[in-house]
């Protein structure tokens, strides 16, 4: 072993929109964690992972897919936009979200990819 963590993990806490939120990013070999909280527990857990599409290599589209909780289309649309850019700059890796939201506003979301920026581990 060359001393370094095989896990790699951040996390932090911020008041997004008016309510305390958590978050926390870990990395893994072959995927990145995201845990979005502002109910103290994980929530949905959703799957993003990237495939190449036949026009444009270098950016793929992230396919989504609800492991646990409800699968709404909502849920689809915050997280691939709440996460895709934590995809790209980790070498277009797949991505985990837990996510447990009471603010789904476009406000929030925006504030919260700043809060998951801080967190980066990738």
């Amino acid at each position: 072993m060359d001393g370094q963590p095989l896990v790699t993990s951040k996390q932090t806490t911020e008041v997004v929109c008016g309510v305390p939120t958590q978050v926390v990013c870990t990395a893994f070999s072959s995927h990145i964690l995201v845990v979005v909280t502002q109910c103290g527990k994980m929530g949905t857990l959703v799957s993003l992972e990237p495939s190449n599409v036949a026009s444009d290599i270098s950016k793929p589209v992230l396919t989504t897919k609800v492991l646990l909780g409800p699968d709404e289309p909502l849920i689809h649309v915050f997280a691939k936009n709440l996460v895709t850019f934590v995809s790209q700059e980790a070498g277009n890796r797949a991505v985990l979200l837990a996510m447990a939201m009471k603010d789904r506003s476009m406000e929030g979301l925006k504030a919260l990819k700043e809060v998951i920026q801080t967190c980066q581990v990738w």
